[in-house]
């Protein structure tokens, strides 16, 4: 089934959105430095309208590399609203954990390594994907409310996002960018999945941007 004109983005509102996303991002990764005291950089993003019964496809050929991944995903709602996914390589949780723990003994409090390494995901990826889709959110003029977090650790990568995410019938903005952690060997995908109940919205709001700051 082909794409109507008003379910797709031109070439011109994905340069727009995709602007938006490298300020939003560098705005981001700044305030996330002040937080973790650890600079995240984000890879130029990739702007994409598919049809949501493809997306599986879609984000299990983006991580064809990575056999086994951990997930954190949220909901993000406004007139801006979607999915966020922030996936994470196998193993990167004890990575992160002995990055950003307090170096004590994790036995003594009673709660096991992948315990901590779970919470630790849970926590980076929150603090990250508020930053991120709050500044995206910020520079569209609109406000966003989040869903509490979910993380599954260290599942196969074909089974990183469910074929029920959004209407079978619908259409998906995706974002797509790969986030590292400077100057440590962390990296990893950060998908910002728009759902088409903000679609039309989305459109307005990008000209209005441009309008605003052209």
């Amino acid at each position: 089934m082909d794409m109507a004109p008003e379910q797709i983005l031109s070439q011109e509102e994905k340069d727009i959105l995709q602007e938006i996303m490298n300020i939003a991002f560098g705005r981001a990764s700044a305030d996330l430095a002040e937080v973790i005291d650890i600079y995240v950089e984000l890879s130029v993003p990739f702007v994409q309208t598919i049809r949501a019964v493809d997306l599986p496809a879609y984000i299990t050929a983006e991580l064809r590399n990575h056999e086994m991944i951990s997930v954190v995903e949220q909901g993000y709602l406004g007139r801006f609203r979607g999915m966020a996914l922030l996936v994470f390589p196998a193993g990167a949780g004890r990575e992160l954990f002995s990055l950003l723990g307090d170096g004590g003994d994790v036995s003594s409090n009673g709660l096991s390594m992948a315990v901590m390494e779970k919470e630790t995901l849970m926590e980076v990826g929150n603090i990250l994907i508020g930053a991120c889709v709050g500044k995206v959110a910020e520079l569209l003029d609109d406000l966003v409310t989040y869903s509490p977090p979910r993380i599954t650790v260290e599942e196969h990568s074909g089974n990183a996002v469910g074929a029920d995410l959004f209407e079978q019938g619908s259409m998906a903005t995706v974002m797509r960018t790969v986030f590292s952690f400077q100057n440590r060997d962390i990296n990893g995908y950060f998908f910002l999945i728009n759902s088409s109940e903000s679609f039309q919205w989305l459109k307005k709001a990008l000209y209005l941007f441009l309008e605003k700051y052209a």
